[in-house]
């Protein structure tokens, strides 16, 4: 059984900090603050669990009325954050340090020296 950490009833709280929390976690500690939460890039929140906040609004550390409102994200949105491919890429680069890429017979680039 969780215990839930109840502050007690002054006007205000701080936000907690809620990024890297599990959606569960971060449900149950914005709710021992007052405080509740939405996360407008999930409609189906009320049943996520294992999904990590990326990002939240009000700031942490944020002053604001007991029963307010937080926003958190689990993904970055276009453009933002992300990791990159993860996956191997192949073909590898051949074994034995950096290789010289070779001119093709006939360059149209070919250097001709003047004279």
């Amino acid at each position: 059984m969780t215990s839930v950490h109840t502050t007690p009833k002054t006007p205000e709280t701080r936000v907690p900090r809620l990024v890297g929390l599990m959606a569960v976690d971060a449900r149950e500690t914005a709710q021992s603050r007052g405080l509740f939460i939405d996360a407008p890039d999930r409609p189906d929140f009320r049943l996520a669990v294992v999904d990590y906040v990326v990002r939240q609004y009000p700031r942490p550390g944020a002053e604001v009325p007991r029963e307010s409102m937080v926003y958190v994200w689990f993904d970055f949105g276009e453009g933002d954050g992300g990791g990159g491919t993860r996956e191997p890429r192949m073909p590898r680069p051949p074994r034995g340090g950096l290789r010289r890429e070779l001119d093709e017979p006939g360059d149209a680039f070919e250097v001709v020296g003047s004279g």
